[in-house]
């Protein structure tokens, strides 16, 4: 015979277990969009999300990978919080990716400090003690969603996802490369007032910002080149009034075009300073902020015959 005591419990334990059935799938939906739309936003701009990586201070040969893994993970781990069978899982996956984001953040957090953490778009979401908080409530929803979720099964299923989004991925790549090399420049631009072909030659558009410091460096170093018969046009992102200031600073001889808005909707980047060769109208190679760093950027265009 249950006594009043054990009614209590009986009655605590089954709202305590309606509450968890209600709020499990809660959590696992609002996790699961918030991962859903950072994992395609990858997937489907990988040079871009490659470009935000080494922003994020990941290593140039290594960014197209770790743009290819956070974008298939974030995906995967969206698509098994949707699916109630798989959902402890997902949960688990988040949760796993969530402390891993935050304890990379935290080891480079001095240099990281005041910058966009890249997570998610139309969103920016600067490194500093807010993007703990927002990173630590998107672990309790994790564990709000694995609380109430039933233990998962079906292993068949699960490995049947991670190979749709590893194809997913894989084909996202394989179209980026043959997009990028298929890029072709617009038919002229203003440059100094006057409008220039871009499907002549050998053409560098660098794009900068005139008051980054980094976008100052590598001016700096491009104006130590012998540049041959190439032509160089800088289209300032911002602030265009200090372009030339920038260009005499640096010490870089190149014409001024104002027309990087309409440029930017061709070759598509993420932040400056970012540059593109051209050979007669064709994109023959692009490089990102951290490439341009590197020694590599001008053995590539050394290659190209850009500079001797």
């Amino acid at each position: 015979m249950e006594t009043l005591t054990d009614i209590q419990r009986n009655a605590s334990e089954t709202k305590l277990g309606r509450w968890r059935r209600l709020a499990s799938p809660l959590c696992a939906w609002l996790l699961a969009a918030l991962f859903l739309v950072s994992g395609l936003w990858k997937l489907l701009d990988l040079p871009s999300a490659a470009e935000r990586m080494v922003q994020s201070l990941v290593p140039v040969p290594w960014s197209m990978a770790a743009a290819m893994l956070v974008g298939a993970g974030e995906t995967l781990t969206a698509i098994l919080l949707l699916v109630p069978r798989l959902r402890r899982w997902g949960a688990w996956l988040a949760a796993a990716m969530l402390v891993a984001f935050m304890a990379y953040i935290g080891v480079f957090y001095q240099r990281l400090l005041g910058d966009d953490c890249n997570c998610f778009p139309w969103i920016r979401r600067v490194v500093g003690p807010g993007f703990f908080a927002g990173d630590a409530a998107m672990l309790l929803l994790a564990v709000g969603a694995g609380w109430g979720a039933r233990r998962s099964r079906g292993l068949k299923m699960a490995a049947g996802v991670l190979a749709g989004v590893a194809a997913m991925t894989v084909c996202s790549y394989g179209l980026s490369v043959a997009r990028y090399a298929r890029i072709v420049a617009p038919l002229s631009v203003e440059v100094d007032g006057r409008v220039q072909s871009l499907h002549r030659g050998r053409v560098l558009l660098y794009f900068f910002d005139p008051e980054c410091s980094h976008c100052l460096m590598v001016a700096r170093e491009m104006s130590r080149r012998d540049w041959r018969s190439t032509r160089i046009v800088a289209l300032p992102t911002s602030q265009a009034r200090f372009a030339r200031d920038f260009l005499n600073d640096a010490g870089l001889k190149a014409g001024v075009s104002l027309e990087a808005a309409r440029l930017r909707r061709t070759f598509t980047f993420a932040d400056p300073p970012y540059a593109v060769a051209l050979i007669d109208g064709r994109q023959a190679a692009a490089f990102n902020s951290g490439e341009l760093a590197k020694p590599s950027y001008y053995e590539a265009l050394a290659k190209l015959e850009f500079i001797r």
